[in-house]
């Protein structure tokens, strides 16, 4: 194949961190349908805090890498990468709307010999079934004579500054044996960890899908003996630390499974197995337990202020955090908002304090207020730390309460002697 020249289409959590990566061995462009997203980046700052302000001027100022929302500044290069979102929609179906999108996007640029890399997480088939159709009508060139694919699973955690996208080991497909060749050798130039080359592009997106299944089920366990002990009086962590000495148990813990991967990505591989009649039992009774741990924490809050006179009814309680996970920016699937909705059942009184989300797409989003800095002299009936953040370790959380007041700790991170109940 002739100079590799990039071109990665979707500038989100997973897009961005790749673009730059890429154009530290390769001319690489960043594609992306928001002007308000492209000018940011190309004035040095990326909102998702994903890639840090100087790295990103860096590869502006030393790499030319570049972002734009025009489709012709694209059509020169030759290996296009799509890292768009794949949601579910309100029933939990797969919503391919994004891919189909980007698919045509790329249909309208790729040329002869050029290669299309999916990295959208899916269920097997999708990118040979759903997308390389849309590529081929809309460009008018046959898929694996005019143009290749292949398939390389994203595995970006986002907040994670210890496995960047640089550092882990990634799988990578391609749709002939030289194919395959080509992208794994594009995506082995640029990581420290080398690659994983799977024997087929449903392999690879096979391993994407049950990686966060797995994960969900475990943590679906451990929410189930959360709730298991906390009905028989026993502290989770505690039968958590003590069966952790045991060579060959794993060590997980309970806790609510939000985001874009873990809370969503399962449900593409139900659907696709449900097509084939197998009905994945254990993954969706994971799936309808993790999805209920916010309703589940609320009810807690509420038995502990019941337990210590707390009036519930209009009481003033304060919520800490409502991104999906610790120092990170992304609110996406969020299971905060389930606590706040079943505790606005019994009172509007409800503050969510964060200080890494953004308080104007919270809002959009959920239709939920939140406040950036802490209210000062404010006093609470219970307060819930749902999140944990490195600021939250610096508060002094007793002294937000009320007389009585309920401290209720959904990650266990605060001392045991001045909370009321925990995950």
């Amino acid at each position: 194949m002739k100079s590799i020249k990039i071109a990665v289409i979707g500038l989100g959590y997973v897009g961005l961190p790749l673009a730059r990566l890429f154009s530290t061995k390769y001319e690489t462009i960043g594609y992306d349908m928001n002007q308000q997203r492209v000018d940011a980046l190309m004035a040095g700052h990326d909102a998702t805090l994903e890639v840090d302000d100087a790295l990103l001027q860096e590869a502006i100022d030393k790499n030319g890498f570049r972002c734009t929302t025009k489709l012709d500044e694209i059509k020169d290069c030759n290996f296009y990468v799509v890292a768009v979102p794949t949601p579910v929609d309100e029933n939990n179906r797969p919503d391919l709307k994004p891919l189909w999108g980007a698919s045509q996007t790329v249909g309208q640029v790729i040329g002869k010999g050029d290669i299309v890399v999916y990295e959208s997480t899916v269920y097997p088939g999708v990118t040979e079934e759903e997308c390389l159709p849309v590529v081929e009508k809309v460009s008018g060139l046959v898929f694996n004579k005019d143009f290749f694919a292949g398939y390389s699973p994203e595995r970006i955690n986002p907040g994670d500054k210890l496995h960047t996208v640089e550092k882990i080991k990634k799988v990578t497909s391609g749709s002939t044996p030289e194919v395959a060749d080509i992208v794994d050798d594009v995506y082995n130039s640029v990581l420290v960890n080398g690659t994983h080359k799977a024997p087929s592009i449903k392999v690879a997106e096979a391993s994407k899908i049950i990686e966060n299944s797995q994960r969900d089920v475990n943590i679906a366990f451990m929410n189930e003996l959360a709730k298991i002990f906390n009905a028989m009086g026993i502290d989770t962590n505690d039968v958590i630390e003590a069966a952790s000495s045991k060579w060959n148990f794993i060590k997980l813990k309970p806790g609510l499974v939000g985001g874009h991967c873990i809370s969503v990505d399962p449900y593409y591989l139900i659907q696709k197995a449900e097509v084939y009649g197998v009905l994945p039992r254990v993954m969706f009774a994971a799936r309808r337990l993790n999805d209920g741990m916010g309703a589940y924490v609320a009810e807690q809050t509420i038995k502990c202020m019941n337990k210590k006179g707390v009036l519930v009814k209009d009481s003033n309680i304060l919520i800490l955090g409502i991104t999906f996970k610790e120092n990170c920016p992304d609110v996406r699937n969020t299971k905060i908002v389930d606590i706040y909705h079943t505790l606005s059942d019994y009172t509007s009184n409800i503050t969510i304090f964060d200080p890494w989300a953004n308080a104007a797409r919270v809002k959009a989003e959920y239709g939920i207020s939140i406040v950036r800095n802490l209210p000062e002299g404010e006093v609470y009936d219970a307060v819930i730390l749902g999140v944990a953040h490195k600021q939250f370790l610096d508060i002094d959380v007793k002294s937000l309460l009320k007389e009585n007041g309920v401290i209720y700790d959904v990650k266990g991170i605060l001392p045991r002697s001045i909370v009321d109940g925990r995950l």
